[in-house]
């Protein structure tokens, strides 16, 4: 049984999917104007261990990724610039020529941590037609007005507004800033569609549909002629999530996830105008994962802790110490990231490796399988991998099911070659590989055939107590990138 704690309900809840073998998800993908941080990749780890979750438990996942290449504010009171347009003259290039790249950037890095390709990953600018018709939607039933910036939300419209994030509205009003926007109705109403500013050109723009329009609202430099000039402007960054998600999954999706900063404003805003314009639920179950922060502190460009995947590289990290350090910690727990852990956590990863080889320098018998695989001295592959998988199934504990993972290979590394159960083992690493995506498989192939022959060497030069032959050829393997242990029992390698 599937438990995941839902945002809505603010609950444990039993995971039961509109249809018997098949889940709807959305997942809340990136901005494109910049290099993706540790923080950002916490959260596509957690959100591709729940897919790999589902995935075990014999559901099909069908899901979305947005990519955010256009209207995404620098601030969530729908005032300041676009960030692919301050991206755009930060790097002094276009902002399409910034999507294009921090998109390719963010796709390479999705292979680099092993991530499950989303069925549909899309771009907001290649869903403009759609988002304007959802606008569209929205003003036909009254939920819209238009200022001289924008066509906005009219929260009063949607009652149920404060109830997904639990808002004080009041207290919200009060604390309003007072050089915010006063053609607002309420401080909380959001932005569907943004107009070009006056005298401005974007790189990224499109013409207002007049439907869409009160009035142009605005002085045109077409007016005084008597010939009206269109309107420019640009979709609003919730538009866009509830534009994609219900195009291609659906009025109602199984589950969205994203960030705790989303429940308060873009989700909400997500709720009320999917809400609004479809008459239906959204969203039945809403999955948000904590804060990453750096030696305790909040993540900051300023203050030069911004670390991306080629900060870690230039420290000889990759992007799986990093997925089995974000395992570390639980998706609703507030994550601390520091060198020293990082550094355990790829220890940690080495280890499961070494374990991992195993599986190469060992060879089962004509024993009975069902034997071997309930018999004590060997290790039962459907006791660990049931163990792992009741710990994920409870709201994707990942430190549990890595404990679980440790207790196994701890088991396995005391035992002598010969009473370890090569085929469990392969199992049981095929199951992580699955539900974690830790590559231990993949990382760890068998050793060449020459490699092979030195070792044969080797132990007969251990054979003949020809010490310093046996230390030549420990030489030689090291240098192919191959450790060499010996044991009371048995010469055992593993990768440098």
């Amino acid at each position: 049984m599937l438990k995941l704690y839902n945002t809505l309900t603010r609950r444990l809840d039993e995971f039961t999917p509109m249809s018997h073998d098949r889940v709807t998800l959305y997942t809340c993908g990136p901005t494109v104007y910049d290099y993706l941080h540790v923080g950002n990749w916490a959260a596509y780890v957690y959100w591709d261990t729940l897919v790999r979750v589902l995935k075990f438990n014999g559901y099909e996942v069908e899901r979305v990724m947005n990519i955010t290449d256009v209207g995404h504010l620098v601030s969530d009171a729908d005032d300041g610039e676009d960030k692919l347009e301050k991206g755009a003259r930060r790097d002094g290039k276009t902002a399409w020529e910034i999507a294009e790249h921090y998109t390719e950037a963010f796709v390479r890095g999705m292979h680099e941590f092993g991530l499950v390709p989303p069925e549909h990953m899309v771009r907001a600018t290649d869903f403009i037609p759609q988002q304007l018709a959802l606008v569209r939607t929205l003003k036909e039933k009254g939920y819209t007005y238009q200022t001289s910036d924008g066509i906005y939300f009219d929260t009063s419209k949607f009652p149920r507004y404060a109830d997904f994030a639990q808002l004080d509205l009041a207290a919200q009003k009060a604390g309003a800033r007072v050089e915010a926007n006063s053609e607002k109705r309420q401080p909380w109403d959001f932005a569907l569609w943004k107009f070009t500013e006056p005298g401005k050109r974007r790189d990224m723009e499109w013409e207002t549909p007049e439907d869409l329009l009160d009035s142009h609202g605005r002085e045109t430099p077409g007016a005084a002629s008597g010939v009206a000039s269109a309107i420019m402007g640009f979709p609003g960054w919730h538009l866009e999530c509830s534009t994609m998600a219900m195009e291609l999954l659906g009025q109602t999706i199984d589950i969205h996830t994203g960030g705790i900063d989303h429940i308060p404003v873009h989700h909400t805003n997500e709720i009320a105008q999917s809400e609004a314009a479809s008459g239906v639920q959204f969203a039945r179950y809403w999955l948000h994962c904590n804060h990453l922060k750096i030696d305790g502190g909040k993540i900051s460009k300023s203050l030069g802790n911004g670390y991306t995947m080629t900060h870690l590289k230039e420290r000889g990290f990759t992007a799986m110490d990093l997925r089995m350090f974000i395992l570390q910690s639980h998706y609703q727990s507030e994550g601390n990231f520091s060198f020293d852990i990082l550094t355990a956590a790829r220890n940690r990863l080495k280890n499961w490796r070494d374990t991992a080889c195993l599986r190469h320098q060992v060879h089962d018998r004509l024993d009975d399988d069902t034997k071997r695989n309930d018999a004590p001295q060997y290790l039962s592959p459907q006791a660990a991998i049931g163990a792992m998988r009741e710990a994920l199934n409870n709201n994707l504990n990942t430190p549990e099911a890595l404990s679980i993972i440790d207790e196994s290979f701890s088991s396995i590394s005391q035992r002598p070659l010969g009473a370890i159960y090569r085929a469990g083992l392969v199992e049981l690493l095929q199951a992580i590989d699955d539900m974690l995506g830790l590559q231990l498989l993949d990382s760890t192939p068998d050793i060449s055939d020459d490699a092979k022959q030195l070792l044969v060497e080797r132990r007969r030069a251990r054979d003949d107590k020809n010490w310093a032959r046996s230390d030549e050829l420990r030489d030689q393997l090291k240098a192919m990138g191959i450790i060499v242990r010996d044991t009371a029992h048995d010469t055992i390698w593993t990768y440098a």
